[in-house]
């Protein structure tokens, strides 16, 4: 009865698996080397369903971006979302997926905010791996 009580706590089913969701990530970032993106910056991290992070990056007037996100098999739906200095909402993925894109270009050069949601998990409890890039040309 301790042995199964101890091996069901350690048996990672509702652990987050960053690394896959960088391997997607990896490879969304290499096909858009082909058609000439660039990476200004990606980062992962572990979400439950309902959480988010918040990343500031400043965006340059005349420059398009591309943000995506990658999640691991745990995310049922991601989001972002993408907020002015002042926090006024400018775009906001509206995709049912894990794997969710916005396109953006930068009208005047400022600071921006990047909210990237767990919206769902496979089941409430699971925490998901998810890694963020954001792209430009």
């Amino acid at each position: 009865m301790i042995a199964a009580l101890l091996f069901a706590a350690l048996t990672p089913t509702a652990m987050a698996d960053e690394n896959a969701a960088e391997a997607c990530l990896k490879t969304k970032i290499w096909e858009g080397y082909n058609t000439g993106w660039a990476v200004r910056t990606a980062t992962n991290a572990t979400l439950g369903q309902g959480e988010h992070r918040i990343y500031l990056v400043t965006l340059y007037a005349g420059t398009e971006y591309k943000i995506m996100v990658c999640g691991d098999d745990k995310l049922q739906n991601g989001d972002i979302v993408l907020y002015d200095s002042l926090g006024n909402e400018l775009m906001k993925d509206a995709q049912d997926n894990r794997e969710p894109v916005i396109n953006y270009k930068a009208s005047t050069t400022d600071t921006f905010y990047i909210a990237v949601h767990a919206t769902r998990t496979v089941d409430p409890k699971a925490k998901a791996g998810v890694a963020t890039a954001v792209t430009y040309k």
